[in-house]
């Protein structure tokens, strides 16, 4: 696959052919500042998140840093710590950086306009040589379709896990596989053609962030496309370990 996981971490490295890209999705900036209105009291990890994308940035030197959607958790305009959040990031990189706008990316364009290397495209994504990009919570263009890889985001995979007595425990995974055409030819029509594509869903970044439990009975899939675009799909750990075809986790 043209996107490898960085094991240990909810990133990975995508070879577009020119150029390698560190992928990041679901940041969420600011979410401890949007619990707190829940009534949830939570430290802020700003420091930690920022921290993280920096180190995988100077551990693997990539040429470019794809946010994967939701780099925002408000769904209007960022303000606030969430905002500052946001603006010490995108300061603190030194690569360029791509965004496809996700759900909860709304206006996100009133932050990184204020910055001369990031390009924030659509929620249907944008392909960058042999991968294409997309949050995941609308369908992908067909350009995006077309890559030899397509690579999304939004629906933060998380697996339950028992142990022998009882308890159980949460760990974020990696879906991959092929990319199933039908659904998207249902979508876009008969003109859709020459779909040969691997798919690979993105945990995400922030481990705070919930997700769609993939393994439990009765959670449904956020993203339109899943789980019927996904064929022969395997889910894997953060640490590489392979649990098998998700469907039978």
């Amino acid at each position: 696959m043209g996107v490898e996981p960085i094991p240990g971490t909810p990133a990975a490295l995508a070879d577009c052919g020119t150029e390698r890209a560190l992928v990041v999705a679901d940041y969420h900036a600011g979410l401890e500042a949007d619990l707190k209105y829940q009534g949830v009291e939570l430290d802020s990890a700003a420091d930690q998140r920022r921290q993280g994308v920096l180190d995988l940035l100077g551990a693997h030197h990539p040429d470019r840093l794809v946010l994967l959607g939701d780099l925002a958790t408000a769904i209007g305009a960022p303000t606030g710590e969430e905002r500052e959040e946001i603006e010490a990031l995108l300061a603190a990189v030194d690569v360029p950086i791509t965004i496809t706008k996700g759900n909860h990316d709304g206006e996100i364009e009133s932050v990184t306009g204020d910055y001369d290397d990031v390009t924030v495209v659509d929620g249907d994504g944008t392909r960058i040589g042999s991968v294409g990009f997309a949050h995941g919570h609308t369908w992908p263009a067909p350009d995006v379709l077309g890559a030899d890889t397509v690579c999304v985001a939004h629906e933060h995979p998380v697996v339950r896990l028992e142990d022998e007595v009882g308890g159980s425990r949460a760990e974020r995974v990696w879906l991959r596989g092929q990319l199933a055409p039908e659904p998207f030819r249902e979508h876009y029509g008969d003109s859709l053609t020459d779909i040969e594509a691997d798919l690979v869903v993105c945990p995400a970044f922030n481990d705070r962030s919930g997700g769609t439990w993939i393994n439990v009975a009765g959670r449904d899939f956020l993203s339109p496309f899943l789980p019927d675009g996904l064929t022969d799909g395997e889910a894997y750990l953060l640490d590489g370990t392979r649990l098998g075809p998700y469907t039978a986790i």
